[in-house]
């Protein structure tokens, strides 16, 4: 083996870029945080129940060539520099440690950084955003991942039970988008699992639980929690058949909700739905213990726990 290789597979054992666990052994102290550049959230946090699968160990946020990366959170500079061909900085900020890449470094370890000082610039050339450049942004405590969107802290208000869904419509874009209180319960049943960290009961791993679990019979109805339109309908080994409706941007904020291990949906991509229809069947798909809706919600490209939003 060449000396370069050698070199390189050792700062990724180091580092623990490479088959990491996922889940953490406890929920850690996390620093107060912020976005390290603006743009918004183009691939979620998305990690794998099985410890060595496949998965999303991060968020990309959309961003400009060039554009300027700040540090997350007060903290030390552990890694500056190449990591298979992108640059890669790594802060650690005590209980946990955030990593940015693809940046031009402007860094260098050891030296101690603040919530929002610049730390590079962003480079294009991620993988996983083939169309744009994005910034691939990971939180690690240990060896495990997080959601680095944990970091920004709540992003909603606590409203009466009695809030009724509210439309409202952007100045700026004509879209329309939904009050994030008061929204619809989408199954009926009661809540089997809760939003939160939990041990997985098939994996045994333990891991933020990233929605709330409705045990609702086979074949009973799923219905939308508010008006949108159908962004996707994916199946995955995890959540099994997925639904995404987005209900726009405008005032208060940017809604999206999902509906997981569906027997399947009455709808299509593209399909305008209002709040309460029927977009779907409760089922079993996915890696369950047996049928219910798993129900998220996104507020500002953030989970959030879907029962606090919820009428």
């Amino acid at each position: 083996m060449k000396t370069s290789v050698r070199i390189a597979l050792a700062v990724v054992a180091a580092l623990g870029f490479a088959c990491a666990p996922v889940a953490a052994s406890a929920t850690p102290d996390l620093p107060a945080g912020m976005r390290p550049i603006p743009g918004p959230v183009i691939t979620r946090f998305d990690p794998p129940d099985v410890t060595w699968g496949a998965g999303h160990r991060g968020v990309d946020l959309e961003g400009s060539p060039g554009e300027t990366v700040v540090a997350a959170a007060d903290g030390t500079v552990t890694y500056a520099g190449d990591l298979a061909g992108r640059g890669v900085v790594v802060v650690d900020h005590g209980m946990v440690r955030t990593t940015y890449e693809p940046v031009s470094t402007t860094v260098t370890v050891g030296e101690v950084v603040s919530r929002g000082q610049p730390i590079g610039r962003l480079q294009a050339g991620h993988p996983s955003c083939p169309a744009t450049t994005c910034l691939h942004w990971g939180l690690r405590e240990g060896d495990a991942y997080l959601d680095p969107l944990l970091l920004l802290g709540p992003t909603i208000r606590l409203l009466p039970a009695s809030a009724t869904p509210a439309l409202r419509t952007s100045a700026a874009s004509g879209s329309v988008a939904a009050s994030t209180a008061g929204l619809v319960r989408p199954a009926t049943g009661p809540v089997t699992s809760p939003y939160g960290m939990r041990r997985h009961p098939i994996t045994g791993v333990w891991k933020l639980h990233d929605g709330t679990d409705f045990g609702a019979a086979c074949g009973s109805p799923i219905r939308a929690a508010a008006a949108g339109t159908v962004a996707s309908i994916t199946s995955t080994s995890a959540y099994g058949n997925r639904l995404i409706i987005d209900h726009g941007t405008g005032a208060p904020a940017q809604l999206q909700t999902s509906y997981n291990h569906a027997q399947g949906y009455a709808v299509a991509v593209g399909d305008h739905v209002a709040a309460g229809d029927v977009i779907g069947t409760v089922g079993s798909t996915g890696l369950t213990t047996g049928c219910h809706l798993h129900f998220q919600v996104w507020i500002d490209g953030r989970l959030v726990d879907p029962m606090t939003v919820l009428a």
